[in-house]
């Protein structure tokens, strides 16, 4: 009996210091929901410093390589660049001849090459992330990537007072923060599956993800404007305010219902797996007397699902993330109405695709929480893109206006697929009822899911700092083709789901009654 009642002691000691905190506050226990409020803020706020940090990158590339010759255009840079001769002044001022080793020739090759060496990095480091994320304490291993990360960051920018003008030291950085920023992504996603089953999953996550959207959009609007005082400062001042979220999610981050003490509601533990499956056990069982092993390497990567998933968003993130590191630079060296853009006004103009991905996203989480069809909904995004990408290349520089409404467009079908694969079906795969119950998956299978969709995330950028000085239009014809294959890889899953959903309505048109568990999902 004693060992029992030093449980709740063992428990709250268990406890981040934030959590206890607030606890003394209310002078009682959180409530679930509570936690859950607070995962999903201190979650979200921790991915927005990632993807701000990672976004500094591709804004100050025309800082760092101003005077790119046509890079695929046939108009001279310097000719109408700027649309002011008082902008020019004030820009040439600033930039001057750009940053060498960056502002040669050769100058995007560089750049592309840097973009490589930090995915590269980054997506190697995915696959060891999410297996050491199933075995440590997430909230401690998220808090030494934010703060890596924040270290690494800095020190790029550093370079620029410190008057680095050597390639190496450059890239052994961007190495390293790609290796730090590796740890974001499993524990986060892993941290939100423990709180939340598969119940409206699609839809919670799809909003949450709009994380990734909205650190572009801080990161871009953040560098944009710092890059008027030296683009050091564009590195410096995000990296300083991820490693400041870092420390917030040490204080305050239950990593998951048990560390806390806290009750699973009955709507988180109840989900069924599978209309007309005799298994009614939580997505996320928390019985104490079951004995989680983590899942190996391999076995997670046999989950159903997970291959098709994975190589998917291989394509997705090739996408994405050309977008993600090329746009602004894509639109400064794009004459709209005739004219240059400045590199700050292109890196604002660029939010715009990120703007459209918060609404993709949402969208594609809940039309497949609606049809309960990860695959069909993943697929059609994909397809989709195809067109819009054709648009966005043909006519986008007609006008201003026609450029933000096709940059919106396809910043919708670009991310809507690339969010619900990262998430919702990361959290449905990393659940499986393969897994009996096994939450010790989750970070294995999202690391596996985003570490595979990172390495094209890798080769699509670097593919583009060579074929864009040749063509952008070769550059969109390779983004197009990617789009094509990266839907291609779920006709198996769509057409199962589709069989899946024609025989659910001849069951219903025969008169059969629906089960429970029907009724539970809303079928």
């Amino acid at each position: 009996m004693a060992s029992l009642s030093e449980l709740p002691a063992l428990r709250n000691y268990s406890k981040p210091f934030g959590i206890r905190f607030l606890e003394y506050i209310k002078k009682g226990k959180l409530s679930y929901k509570t936690h859950q409020a607070i995962v999903l803020i201190v979650t979200f706020l921790a991915y927005t410093c990632y993807h701000a940090t990672r976004k500094t990158t591709s804004i100050v590339k025309s800082a760092l390589d101003p005077q790119s010759p046509d890079v695929g255009l046939r108009f001279p840079w310097r000719m109408t660049y700027l649309s002011s001769p008082a902008e020019k002044k004030r820009f040439s001022w600033v930039l001057g001849d750009g940053w060498a080793p960056f502002n040669g020739s050769d100058g995007s090759a560089l750049l592309g090459e840097l973009d490589v060496a930090f995915l590269s990095v980054y997506a190697l480091g995915m696959y060891f992330s999410g297996h050491l994320g199933d075995r440590m304490n997430l909230r401690v291993f998220l808090t030494v990537g934010m703060v890596g990360t924040g270290l690494f960051t800095s020190l790029f920018g550093v370079g620029y007072w410190a008057k680095i003008h050597s390639f190496y030291y450059f890239l052994i950085v961007q190495m390293i923060a790609g290796l730090f920023q590796s740890t974001g992504w499993p524990s986060v996603v892993a941290v939100v599956g423990n709180w939340f089953g598969k119940k409206k999953r699609g839809l919670i996550m799809g909003i949450w993800n709009a994380h990734t959207s909205v650190g572009n959009i801080a990161g871009s609007l953040i560098a944009s404007a710092l890059l008027s005082y030296g683009w050091g400062w564009s590195f410096v001042v995000p990296g300083l305010l991820i490693a400041f979220v870092g420390l917030l999610v040490f204080l305050f981050l239950p990593v998951s219902p048990e560390s806390v003490g806290a009750d699973k509601e009955e709507d988180e533990v109840g989900s069924p797996r599978k209309i007309g499956e005799g298994v009614t056990e939580p997505l996320l069982g928390s019985d104490a007397e079951i004995k989680e092993t983590a899942v190996g390497f391999i076995e997670a990567w046999k989950i159903p699902g997970v291959a098709p998933f994975a190589f998917c968003l291989f394509f997705a993130k090739l996408v994405a993330y050309t977008f993600l590191y090329w746009l602004p630079y894509y639109i400064s060296h794009t004459a709209i109405e005739g004219k240059y853009l400045s590199s700050e006004t292109a890196g604002n103009l660029s939010t715009f695709f990120d703007i459209g991905g918060v609404l993709g996203g949402i969208l594609a989480g809940h039309i497949s929480d609606r049809l309960d069809a990860r695959a069909i909904t993943a697929a059609t995004f994909m397809y989709c893109a195809i067109p819009a990408l054709y648009f966005y290349r043909t006519y986008g520089h007609i006008s201003l206006v026609m450029n933000i409404a096709l940059m919106f467009i396809c910043g919708m079908f670009v991310n809507g697929p690339y969010a619900l694969i990262t998430t919702a079906v990361s959290a449905d795969l990393g659940t499986h009822s393969s897994l009996r119950g096994n939450s010790k998956a989750l970070a294995t299978v999202t690391a596996i899911i985003d570490g595979t969709g990172s390495v094209g995330a890798a080769i699509g950028p670097l593919l583009t700092g060579y074929i864009s000085a040749k063509s952008w239009s070769a550059v969109f014809m390779m983004l197009m083709g990617a789009a094509l294959v990266a839907g291609l890889l779920l006709t198996r899953l769509l057409v199962a789901e589709v069989v899946a959903r024609i025989s659910e309505s001849r069951s219903q048109a025969g008169g059969s009654q629906p089960t429970s568990q029907d009724e539970e999902l809303g079928v």
